[in-house]
């Protein structure tokens, strides 16, 4: 995918206690990273948050309806938090943090940034017009 979609990321990392940020494909493949994240780790974990996304919307008959619709998961560890979404059709965004985030600041970001890239992702490719410079 469009690695130049990896300078977007960023801007999800504004918020004060959060520290990477990875675009995934619903099949697993890494669709760009932060800066700070390395590709074979990216990759790994890209594969991962498919698996979790999976497990997470197999489990909304749990909520008491299996119609519901997924919207994010969100796995706490004992140094800081993974929140994952929808980033439109057949993509996720996810993002770590400390365990001091503030989450309304973070998923409110993310919610942000999803917006901008389904823009980035919908855009029409560019057409050859023929001409050679």
């Amino acid at each position: 995918m469009n690695n130049d979609l990896s300078w977007m990321l960023s801007s999800a990392l504004e918020v004060p206690g959060a520290r990477h940020a990875i675009l995934i494909s619903a099949d697993g493949l890494l669709m760009a990273r932060s800066q700070d994240v390395k590709k074979d780790e990216a990759d790994t974990i890209a594969a991962a948050m498919s698996g979790i996304q999976s497990l997470s919307r197999t489990m909304a008959g749990f909520c008491g309806d299996p119609q519901m619709h997924w919207r994010q998961t969100l796995v706490e560890f004992d140094g800081g938090w993974v929140f994952l979404i929808s980033a439109g059709a057949g993509a996720y965004l996810a993002v770590s943090s400390a365990p001091d985030v503030d989450m309304a600041a973070i998923t409110f970001r993310m919610q942000q940034l999803v917006g901008q890239l389904g823009k980035a992702l919908t855009a029409p490719p560019r057409e050859n017009s023929g001409s050679q410079l």
